[in-house]
């Protein structure tokens, strides 16, 4: 990794007295070591985000081949995920913070899944034939082919978001401890765009195909996500963490101590709600289009090739947008650039809400959204690693991401009981995103003037 231990100290770059390196924790970074170290997260990151970009796109088509409901959709890649979120979440965080070894404390809670996801999406290949088998087994009993294969596709997708779960809950852990702050910005940033390229990939050469050869989709990204991430993990070095803080079991009556300590530690400081809450409303905020554009587009009679072109160009759009995104995060700061997002996104929103009702002003509308809601993502992206604090970072993302699954979990859902209700008024989408984000934006605006009293861009220390 060409990162060398030392001692403990701030992530910024040391005096100019020899080469330029730079800190974070025990770990030193040359040049040549940064680069190294980009380009092996960079490459898990392809991997990781291939799979996001492409399992559940492919999913909910093959769920409409089966004739799911738009409530069922919403539940089974939504709220699920969510719910499982809110209980594995906060307990492998707490435990990768406080866990010491020899492959450090954030990667083996990532390896160890690694396995289980790459079967479970095979799973999902065969869920539509075991299925298939399932209702021929049962014959005069079955419930009916769609039924089968839904609930064969439902058993596997369960399996799948356990174990993704468990090693998304400390991937931005990973990042936030061998990534130095000085730079922390600009990685986001090569982040989205190593995302957006995988986007483009998708839906300018997949998508189009992804009704048809689904058994492939989700072999292919399986294993290459498996790959990917595996050699990621074994080159990636962690440094060395200041012991936990010890536990003192007489003062623990019962389990339930350690969860009143989790909920009392992230959930009693004002400035650390608001940040919970902006983050979760202005994410809602993109939930109903991101949850239903591909049906919206159906709906208006588009199809999935020019579908995949629209968001291959706004991707490109992004991707032009994302390394500028992140040298001003680490210049001005995320939460501004974040506040400017979200504003653009409310006006879009009004205006999908009025007009976005053919191919053509719907493919402009669908455009600006993906473009300013990557804009919001690309800003964002370091804010938890500016504003938590460093030895319980994990912990307290996780408390965000708890909070966000109980309203993130419960909206798709929603969603699409008003859609059904309203016969697929599609356009209720921009309407909901309008709300969402205006709230998202005052919200935002109470956390940055906390901010400046805890001493703003220059002197923040974390309460």
């Amino acid at each position: 990794m060409l990162a060398s231990p030392s001692s403990p100290s701030d992530s910024a770059p040391l005096p100019p007295s020899g080469p330029k390196v730079w800190k974070v924790g025990t770990l030193t970074y040359t040049a040549g070591g940064l680069v190294l170290l980009f380009c092996l997260l960079l490459f898990g990151d392809f991997a990781w985000q291939l799979k996001e970009r492409s399992v559940g796109a492919t999913a909910q088509l093959v769920l409409k081949k089966f004739q799911a409901s738009d409530f069922l959709v919403g539940l089974l890649l939504s709220s699920i995920p969510a719910a499982i979120g809110m209980i594995i979440g906060p307990v492998i965080s707490v435990r990768s913070d406080r866990h010491r070894g020899k492959w450090g404390r954030r990667i083996p809670f990532i390896l160890v899944p690694l396995p289980f996801v790459v079967a479970s999406m095979a799973g999902l290949a065969f869920a539509p034939t075991v299925g298939g088998q399932v209702h021929l087994w049962l014959g005069a009993g079955s419930p009916g082919l769609n039924f089968c294969v839904l609930g064969t596709f439902a058993l596997f997708w369960g399996i799948f978001d356990i174990f993704s779960i468990m090693a998304n809950a400390v991937f931005g852990g990973l990042i936030n401890d061998v990534v130095p702050q000085a730079v922390i910005g600009r990685f986001f940033a090569l982040f989205r765009m190593v995302s957006l390229v995988d986007g483009m990939i998708f839906n300018y050469f997949i998508i189009k195909h992804a009704e048809a050869h689904y058994f492939w989709i989700f072999i292919g990204t399986g294993l290459f996500y498996g790959i990917g991430f595996a050699i990621m993990l074994l080159n990636v070095k962690e440094g060395e963490y200041p012991p936990p803080k010890p536990v003192d079991e007489t003062a623990r009556p019962s389990r339930l101590q350690g969860i009143r300590d989790y909920f009392r530690e992230c959930y009693t400081t004002p400035f650390y709600l608001w940040v919970f809450i902006g983050g979760i409303v202005c994410g809602m905020s993109f939930s109903p289009v991101n949850s239903f554009s591909i049906f919206y587009a159906k709906s208006l009679g588009m199809s999935m090739e020019l579908y995949g072109k629209y968001l291959t160009v706004s991707f490109a759009c992004s991707f032009v947008l994302a390394f500028f995104l992140g040298y001003l995060a680490d210049r001005f700061h995320p939460l501004r650039l974040g506040m400017v997002a979200i504003g653009l996104y409310a006006a879009i929103s009004i205006y999908g809400a009025l007009f976005a009702t053919d191919p053509r002003t719907f493919g402009f509308a669908f455009l600006a959204h993906t473009i300013i809601s990557g804009t919001y993502f690309t800003s964002m992206a370091s804010l938890g690693q500016r504003l938590y604090p460093k030895q319980k970072f994990a912990q307290f993302a996780s408390a965000g991401g708890l909070l966000g699954a109980v309203c993130g979990g419960a909206m798709p859902p929603l969603i699409g009981l008003v859609l059904d209700w309203s016969h697929h008024n599609y356009r209720l989408t921009f309407v909901m995103g309008a709300f969402f984000a205006t709230a998202g934006f005052i919200a935002l605006a109470v956390v940055y003037r906390k901010f400046l009293k805890l001493g703003g861009p220059q002197n923040y220390v974390a309460p």
